[in-house]
């Protein structure tokens, strides 16, 4: 709770600031939501690695493999980065380039992902 309560914080300061700074010079703006955005990133940053780990601690105990749950681990971590970063083009009014992101990012994730593909089409195989 106490986390959310800061992330909130410096979100809602850095947007107002940027909000400020942007009429009279866009670029500081820009600047400050990226810096602003990696001081949240690197809040959240132990909470998702603990969710990670508990992650990983119940496909132990399932009996998964590791090659199963990394990859949705992997696609999820793309998924972010890529949000993350198309929303910072399109403020910086670059709609074309998060356009393009986004694509490159899908391409990313579903690169990712075919070892899990191929995973579940050889237990599929192997029941037949």
């Amino acid at each position: 709770m106490e986390l959310a309560l800061k992330i909130a914080a410096i979100a809602v300061t850095a947007s107002l600031c940027a909000v400020a700074v942007k009429q009279h010079t866009p670029e500081i703006g820009l600047v400050l939501a990226l810096v602003s955005g990696c001081l949240i990133l690197s809040l959240a940053i132990e909470p998702i690695q603990s969710v990670i780990e508990l992650m990983e601690s119940l496909c132990e105990t399932a009996g998964l493999a590791p090659a199963v749950v990394s990859p949705v681990i992997k696609t999820v971590g793309i998924a972010i980065l890529t949000r993350i970063s198309a929303e910072f083009c399109r403020d910086a009014k670059e709609g074309g380039i998060a356009s393009f992101l986004e694509i490159a990012g899908s391409a990313g994730a579903l690169l990712v992902c075919l070892p899990l593909f191929k995973t579940v089409l050889n237990m599929i195989t192997g029941l037949l």
